[in-house]
């Protein structure tokens, strides 16, 4: 039923051993690690630096226009229109910029001043504080107990889970509850972010998946670690953005359309909408 796999004819019994040396080690140490990490990259890269008041009004006045853009349907067409042409003459003078010089700066430029060099180093030493501890963890587990099951989970699952909970076992038969020591390390990788939010609070250090997803975002937008980024490259690709967007307003002739709806009216008006 749907794919569920719950086997009855399997009777595996796990050493207490595997449950005391090898399943609450992974977990405690992953824990210890994550505080570890966060304490020395305070220690490496200090207490961090107060925010500029110009640099988040250049952050936000980028989200501006991303909200006019996903949500121009709920504003009247010449409500939009003003919106859309001031925001986009203020994104080509660069009204928003900390500093109105660096338009004419090449990403070079950008990456040679001093502040800008301060942010890059303190992101590769936070990248590198987030590479090798999970990579030695990760090669440590794979050496000492590769093969392993380790946890039986009390729930039915689907074949779609086997390769992500049996990574390295090559068992085509065996249930899909039982966890493999690879898959534990990825399972508590993701699942320890409430624990390092409630020892050491909402912006940790200690979190993995954290710098992963900056990792793939940057690499989406071709963008390396640390390095700084063009605002007056992201107006100008907003500008755009806003200048093709084809408005309508969900409430246009909005009252016709609920009287029609419920027959209160006949369909007198003429609508662009079907």
């Amino acid at each position: 039923m749907g794919g569920l796999i719950e086997s009855t004819d399997q009777s595996m019994f796990l050493d207490p051993a595997i449950r005391n040396w090898v399943l609450f080690p992974i977990t405690v140490i992953m824990v210890l690690v994550g505080v570890f990490r966060h304490q020395l990259t305070i220690i490496m890269t200090g207490q961090p630096p107060k925010p500029d008041i110009k640099e988040i009004r250049q952050g936000k006045a980028l989200m501006r226009g991303q909200t006019l853009a996903q949500n121009n349907s709920y504003i009247p067409t010449a409500a939009f229109i003003e919106r859309k042409k001031y925001l986009c003459q203020a994104y080509e003078d660069g009204t928003y910029l900390k500093d109105k010089t660096s338009k004419d700066k090449s990403p070079t430029d950008l990456m040679a001043d001093p502040k800008n060099m301060e942010v890059m180093m303190d992101g590769m030493k936070k990248q590198m504080m987030g590479i090798v501890p999970q990579t030695l963890i990760m090669g440590w587990i794979q050496f000492f107990f590769s093969g392993f099951i380790l946890i039986k989970l009390p729930f039915p699952l689907g074949l779609r889970f086997k390769q992500m909970l049996q990574s390295g076992i090559m068992t085509p038969n065996m249930d899909v509850r039982w966890v493999s020591s690879i898959s534990w390390y990825f399972i508590n990788l993701f699942g320890l972010r409430g624990v390092f939010a409630l020892l050491l609070g909402g912006e940790n250090s200690a979190d993995g998946t954290r710098d992963m997803t900056a990792m793939s975002t940057m690499g989406a937008v071709g963008q390396q670690p640390g390095q700084p980024q063009d605002f007056n490259k992201q107006f100008l690709g907003m500008k755009d953005n806003l200048s093709i967007i084809y408005h309508e307003w969900d409430l246009e002739n909005v009252e016709q359309r609920v009287l029609v709806k419920y027959g209160k009216q006949a369909r007198i008006f003429r609508s662009t909408r079907k």
